[in-house]
């Protein structure tokens, strides 16, 4: 069950006030779509400067963090905070300023002209002058129930995030890709050992990523192999890898998993009206800036290389300081 569940669980009646329900199209200034670092921090930057922004974070808010155990890279909290904890703390800072946040889904949106049309699953309908799309990206993960059980607990997709709690450790790296190799490298400053285990006998990754990766003594290659179970109880203790030409499955001892297969950045409900780039996020300038006058980018949707909830919330304050000129360029003050 996600930590902000929905907050109408039983059928509501025609007086209710709840924000769940459907309701006539609301007229915004700023609609933001995500609630995530770049959302929450897009959120407060645009409530700041009195232009009363809507929110629609889904049903399962609070991003990537949701899923991050000890957060120790976060500027200002000098002990580990938990991932689900940092986002209660950012969405109770929004609440505060007096942001409506609709707890939906955003289905689809109209980009043809303003006022941009949001909509959400449940049929709730906002216009607004100026949109700001912070939906984040997904890691794709194996998808085997073992991998989902001991997330948070050893199975990690954010190396940048957690290498440093497998210091003095054994891990493994899954993926053969750029984000592979270089996770698999950044790990080697903690960990004493790093085995890479990908499904074809070569790399996908570049030339010059793959030679990095390749001399470096603390890393060796499984070829050919897939990971077929991670063990431990209550901490990851190994994997059980499966040879694709063989089939046989074998142990292999480590602390750690770390999924570099990729991210899914979401933008379907997009239908193809902003400008993605080669990688599927949506292109932005380094305004914020997308294909549409009037609709910006934040945080993972548009940023395939950092990841990280800082440079997340980075982008949500571009994107609303851009999206309040914006609005004064076009003569919405």
């Amino acid at each position: 069950m996600p930590l902000f569940p929905r907050s109408c669980p039983v059928p509501i009646g025609p007086d209710s006030n709840c924000y769940n329900r459907p309701m006539s199209t609301e007229q915004k200034k700023v609609v933001i779509i995500g609630s995530g670092a770049a959302a929450y921090t897009a959120a407060i930057y645009a409530a700041r400067a009195s232009l009363e922004p809507l929110v629609f974070g889904g049903v399962a808010m609070g991003g990537q963090l949701m899923i991050t155990s000890d957060v120790e890279n976060f500027p200002g909290f000098p002990e580990p905070v938990n991932g689900p904890e940092l986002m209660e703390r950012m969405q109770k800072q929004v609440e505060r300023l007096g942001v409506k946040i609709v707890r939906e889904y955003v289905s689809k949106v109209d980009l043809s002209k303003g006022p941009f049309v949001v909509e959400s699953t449940e049929g709730t309908k906002a216009s607004a002058l100026a949109l700001i799309v912070a939906t984040g990206a997904n890691a794709k993960w194996l998808g085997i129930e073992s991998e989902k059980k001991l997330m948070g607990h050893g199975v990690s997709a954010c190396a940048t995030c957690d290498g440093f709690f497998f210091k003095g450790k054994e891990v493994v790296v899954v993926g053969g890709g750029d984000t592979a190799m270089e996770e698999a490298n950044f790990l080697t400053k903690f960990a004493t050992k790093v085995t890479v285990v990908h499904r074809r006998e070569a790399l996908r990754a570049s030339k010059i990523m793959a030679e990095r990766a390749q001399k470096n003594p603390k890393i060796s290659f499984i070829w050919n192999s897939a990971v077929h179970e991670v063990t431990g109880n209550g901490h990851v203790d190994g994997v059980k890898l499966k040879n694709l030409q063989t089939g046989a499955v074998s142990p292999l001892k480590c602390d750690g998993v770390f999924v570099a297969i990729g991210h899914q950045p979401t933008t379907d409900f997009l239908g193809g009206q902003l400008k993605l780039d080669e990688n599927g996020y949506v292109a932005a300038d380094d305004r914020t800036r997308t294909s549409v006058p009037g609709v910006f980018a934040a945080g993972d949707v548009m940023d395939s290389r950092y990841r990280q909830a800082v440079t997340a919330a980075g982008t949500g304050c571009k994107a609303a300081l851009e999206a309040e000129r914006w609005l004064a360029d076009q003569g919405h003050h």
